[in-house]
Formats: C-alpha cells, structure tokens, sequence
C-alpha cells in the first residue's frame, strides 16, 4: 500500500459537482457615473441575466443582488457585501452579470476578486456581453483582455468624475445653490432649488446669535441661552420640517454657534466645495482649504448686515473667553493688551468687607510673575473713564472735520481734489514698490552674512507690514478717486463711524467693537488707544493741513475761517495720539 504525507488533508469544502451551480445574479446601477441610459437600467440587465439562465440549466438561480444607485469605483455597497456573505457561507457558488463595467469600475479592486477571492472559494464568474466563463472557457477568464477592459472601465469612471467635479464648479461660480439642504436660516426656493430664500423663523435666531454676540455674550452662553428657550438647534429644526437624515432630541453646542458665526452664507454670499473627496475611488471627504473655496457674492438676500458680520468675525480672533459663571463679556474683553509683551491683560475682582472692585494686570506676568513682565496693573473704572473721555474727544474732531470740510469741499476745484489724490496714490504706489524691493534684497543679504538672523526677521516683518499698510493706502485712494471720476466721493470713514455716537455717555461692548483696534497699558498706568479707522483720520488731517496752507496762499476760499482755527487746535491736541497710533 503506497504511503500518503501525513500533513494532506481531505478538504472537500470548495468541491463542486460540475452540474450543480448556484448562481447569485450580480446588478449594479450607479447614478454618478452616468450610467442612465436604458441599456443600462436594472430592468435590462435583469432581463439580460435571466434570458441567459434559461439556456443553461446546469445553474441554478438562488438570488438577485441589487446595487441601485452605487458607484462602481469601490466595493463596499450593500448587495455586493451580502453576496460576498452568501459566497462564504457557501450558498451560491457562480456569480453572473451583464459585462464587467457593472461588476466594478475599480481596476485593482475588480482585479482581487477575479484573480484571488473568486478562484480560491471555486466560485464560478460569468460576464454575459463580454463572453467571459471561469469555467466553460477558462481562457476568456485568463486572457489579458480581462484586466485590459477592466482598466478602461477605471479610466472612463476616471473621466467622468472629473466632467462631473468641472460641471458642479461651474454651477458654484455661477451663484446656484448644489447641496441637499439650505443651510440653516434658508430654504430652497420652491420654483428654483439651486436658489435660496429666508427662513424667517430660523433667520430670526440666526439674528439673535449675531446680536447677542456683539452684546458681549460668550459662544457656549449662547448656546445655552438657547437651550434653556428651548429653540431647537438646526438638525432638529429640520427634522420638524420634515427632511430626512436629521435626528431630533439634540442640543445646541458651542461648535453650532460658532459655526453660523463665521458663515458667510448669511451676509448674503454663496460658500461651496467646503469638502470634496479624496479622488474617485476614494470616497472620503476631506475640507478644502479657505482659499480655494468657490465664493459668488451676493446671490441671495442676507440675513446679517455686512459691517456687522466683519466686527463678528474680528472679534472671533481676539482671547475672549468667559468663567463658568459669567455669561457676558466684560466690555474690553480681547482688546486690553500689555504694551510691553503685547500679551492680552487679565482681568481679577478684589472684594472686600465695604468695596468690591476689578482690575487689569498683564498675563504673562500673572503666568511667568517678574521673570517675563511687570504687573501693569489698572483699575478697569480708570479705563473706562479714561477710554470715554477720549472716544468723546474723538467724536468732536470727527464733527468739526466734517464741518469744515463741507466749506473746502464746496471751494475746491474737482480737478484740483483729483490732481491732489492722483498725487497721493503715486507716492502710496513708490512707497509700496519700495517695501517690496527691500524685501526682495533682504534674502541675499542674510546669505551672505551682511546681516544676522535676527536682523533678516525683524527687517522681513517691518518691510512686509510696510508693503501692506502701502497697499491698503493705494486701493483706498483708487477708491476715492473712482468716487470722484463718478461725479461723487463717499464720507471719510473717520468722520462716518464716530459721528453716528456723538452725545453718547456710556461705554458699551458694540462701541469698543466698531471704533477700537486695541487699547495698551504702559507700567506707569498710561493707556494708549489705537483707532480701527486710523487710517482715516490720518487723510482728515491731512486734508484740513493741506486746505489751511492752500487757503493762506488764496487758492480756496473758506466761508467760516474760524472753523477751520478750531479745527485745528483740536487737530494739535491729538497730533501726538495720531502720531503713535501711524507709526
């Protein structure tokens, strides 16, 4: 009797009588790469697969599986996957479809199955039009053809992927609406879905999120605000509304509130491709960065003003964080700084038995104690009454600017304001060219050993911060010329903004917000303001400066010359204020 290795098995589990197929019948219809046409329909190929079986009745029909509306490009779809379980649990063991496209349009994942998984569970394949049979003609099965059409399967998906992505960019740039659901505060339009319109019940707390945080209310006491009124947050919203895909019995989180804050669909401006997926075979979203974010303005009616939506998204960038217990911002919270170290100043409460008081002290010197910084320690009533008095003064120059301006403009030649601001963006222009030449020459100076590290950095900061303050001045003087050439010149900003407070006796959070860029404390307690518009009242100034001089050569005529006199005393008295605030 021969011997037989002691290590061979006797497993039976993948012998098939060759009569005995059970065949799952595999349909695959995707709705993204394009696969609309009848030809294609399940239907067809329903019909296709089983006119086929009723020519062969060696196999068996056990089960259909339908993938209605599933990309080719992978293999995790629901009736695949549960065929793949039928296979291994050895309830079918033939596996038919129309042609190879509807198996899969993923050449390396199309090519696992038919080269590995298949072959190693014996199950018979069999592509219909494409006149494959791993069994009947093991050939068609092995030829290179297989891998050859199944990479142009991939290509094709390939290239419709990329039509599809162009003709959806297209459609962003155009202003038209693509998602599933209208962000919260909208709905579609019910005549144009790629439109939006306001939802007033939902645009009405949108409103109150926005108006509550000018108000110095912090983003978690807004949410909870709203979780004690019991407003439902967006998903539950919706769910009420009747849309799909949204749970209900959730609450508002700071993350929501932030979310809608920094929305830009609200002032009225069309946000898209937020996300995109990694390729088309990989389904995986990842976010899209801001600047290559697709932008329409003004597609749809806003909901926040523009101006209000700025001063929001600039105080988002300040330290502005709440203790557990309070709810409302301090009215200087994130625009108190240290002077020294520039770091934000801390605020501490000292009760007392008769008194209770706050005061500000540098956080780095909080944090470090002496070892970084000093203590810069102010009483917060000191800078409120100190910040006050000087917003005041402010609001008086900014209405004798307008005053005596009203005179010299009605004086002026337009060719000579025109001349004058022609001027203006040509020296803006050179000092902009400059910086960036400074900058260009810096990089081969400190590879040379002509200056340090240290010097290069702080040489590159100075000229590029130069560079921008240049640029900003030119595009504001295009501006105003434009203005002119159109036959009018909007209101300087300085005298705009602080004119609309004049008469006002108590500092509020949205004053601070819209008039101030930052306040620094000195050691010795003196406290400097520096002016969001300080820009402007550098032009005021200089427009005033320039009306005296060209007045005491009689080139224009003043109705009121003593306005122009109080105008300037009061300009001398905050020259050195203008100046630290420039420079």
């Amino acid at each position: 009797m021969a011997r037989t290795s002691k290590f061979q098995e006797n497993d039976t589990a993948f012998v098939r009588p060759q009569n005995e197929w059970r065949a799952g019948l595999y349909i695959r219809l995707s709705r993204e790469d394009g696969d609309k046409i009848e030809s294609e329909s399940i239907s067809s190929q329903r019909a296709i697969l089983e006119g086929f079986l009723k020519d062969r009745p060696e196999i068996i029909y056990h089960d259909s599986y339908i993938d209605d509306g599933w990309s080719g490009t992978d293999f995790d779809r629901p009736a695949f996957q549960r065929m793949l379980a039928d296979i291994t649990s050895k309830k079918i063991n033939s596996v038919i479809v129309k042609d190879l496209s509807r198996f899969g349009r993923n050449y390396v994942e199309a090519g696992k199955y038919l080269e590995t998984v298949f072959p190693l569970f014996n199950v018979r394949f069999i592509a219909v039009n494409d006149q494959i049979d791993s069994i009947s003609n093991p050939a068609s099965a092995n030829s290179i053809i297989v891998p050859f059409k199944n990479i142009i399967n991939d290509e094709y998906c390939r290239d419709i992927s990329m039509k599809v992505r162009s003709a959806l960019d297209i459609r962003r740039r155009q202003g038209k609406f693509i998602g599933s659901f209208a962000p919260y505060g909208y709905q579609k339009d019910e005549r144009d879905h790629n439109k939006l319109v306001i939802d007033r019940e939902a645009a009405q707390t949108v409103r109150e999120i926005f108006e509550k945080f000018l108000n110095g209310y912090g983003i978690l006491s807004i949410a909870r605000l709203l979780n004690e009124k019991g407003v439902p947050n967006p998903s539950v919203y919706k769910a009420e509304k009747g849309l799909k895909n949204f749970t209900k019995g959730r609450l508002w989180a700071d993350s929501t509130v932030r979310r809608i804050l920094t929305n830009e669909i609200y002032i009225g401006n069309m946000v898209q491709k937020k996300k995109e997926v990694v390729s088309h075979k990989i389904h995986v979203a990842k976010a899209v960065a801001p600047q290559n974010r697709i932008i329409a303005q003004n597609t749809h009616e806003p909901i926040i003003a523009k101006e209000d939506f700025e001063r929001v998204r600039s105080l988002l960038k300040r330290d502005t964080r709440t203790s557990p217990n309070q709810s409302k911002l301090s009215v200087f919270a994130g625009f108190l700084k240290c002077a020294d170290c520039g770091r934000a100043m801390t605020k501490r409460t000292v009760v007392q038995p008769y008194k209770r008081y706050d005061y500000y002290c540098c956080s780095t010197y909080k944090k470090l104690h002496s070892k970084a910084c000093t203590k810069h320690a102010v009483r917060a009533e000191a800078i409120e009454s100190a910040v006050l008095n000087a917003l005041n003064e402010y609001i008086r120059i900014a209405v004798d600017f307008d005053r005596v301006t009203e005179e010299v403009k009605k004086s002026q030649k337009g060719t000579d304001a025109l001349k004058r601001l022609r001027a203006e963006l040509a020296q803006a222009e050179h000092e902009e060219e400059r910086a960036n030449k400074l900058l260009l020459d810096l990089y081969p100076d400190f590879k040379e050993g002509i200056i340090s590290r240290e010097q290069y950095f702080a040489l590159k900061e100075k000229y590029a911060s130069l560079a921008e303050r240049s640029k900003d001045a030119a595009e504001q003087i295009r501006a105003r010329i434009k203005e002119r050439e159109a036959g009018g010149e909007t209101e300087n900003e300085f005298i705009a903004t602080f004119k609309k407070y004049r008469g006002f006796k108590e500092l509020t959070r949205d004053i601070v917000c819209e008039l101030i860029e930052n306040i620094y404390i000195r050691e010795d307690g003196e406290i400097e303001l520096c002016l969001k518009c300080k820009n402007e009242l550098s032009y005021a100034e200089q427009f005033l400066r320039e009306a005296e001089l060209n007045g005491g050569r009689g080139e224009v005529r003043i109705a009121d010359p003593a306005s122009l006199g109080t105008a300037k005393s009061m300009i001398d008295r905050c020259v050195s204020a203008v100046d630290n605030e420039l420079n």
